[in-house]
């Protein structure tokens, strides 16, 4: 079992981060949280979860234990998958998540791509004991992005983010190019959030 992974950032994208480690570069799936925390960084520790199935060895890697912790009790839960949980993750952060499911606000969780009423409650009540026993610091990760990055560079790594989370391109690079005009100074994964919440 792999408890984490420590080495040089050697590419990375708004859901994935590839991490060499003595000359083996290991590609791990990752929430737009953990994007936001390692994003400008050389050296990088991500928590693992090793996802095996028949057709596929899939990784997930995570800034903290407490979003690996959380990841763990989503997947948990009837019907959500790796890709869904990464999602909620990739929309509401550690923090929030916490508090959407100690206050039982479904409303909020629904609005998360793929996750109908049902699902929310599912998720509430599966979860809302054992949440108390994870800690989590609120989010200290200002979404702050360089100041000479290009609008279209933005676009275009919203866009692939949300093709690797499949989403068509075509809808996503509308919604996006729409959040754009809406808020130009936004960072990637503020633009990727809302188009998670708009698609």
């Amino acid at each position: 079992m792999i408890e984490y992974v420590k080495g040089t950032l050697a590419d990375l994208s708004p859901a994935m981060a590839v991490v060499e480690c003595h000359g083996v570069g290991y590609g791990l799936h990752i929430s737009l949280h953990t994007f936001s925390a390692i994003q400008g960084k050389q050296e990088v520790k991500l928590f693992v979860h090793e996802a095996i199935r028949e057709d596929a060895y899939v990784l997930f890697g995570f800034s903290t234990r407490q979003e690996r912790d959380l990841f763990l009790l989503l997947i948990s839960v009837s019907g959500i998958g790796g890709n869904t949980a990464r999602m909620i993750l990739s929309a509401l952060s550690p923090a929030e998540l916490c508090d959407v499911i100690g206050s039982g606000n479904d409303k909020l969780l629904k609005t998360v791509k793929g996750i109908g009423l049902k699902t929310a409650q599912r998720i509430i009540v599966d979860l809302k004991d054992k949440i108390a026993t994870i800690s989590v610091a609120p989010s200290s990760v200002s979404a702050v992005q360089n100041a000479t990055a290009v609008h279209y560079e933005i676009l275009e790594e919203a866009v692939a983010a949300l093709t690797m989370l499949g989403f068509p391109p075509a809808p996503s690079q509308k919604v996006c190019t729409t959040i754009l005009k809406e808020m130009p100074d936004a960072p990637v994964e503020q633009v990727i959030k809302l188009a998670l919440k708009r698609l």
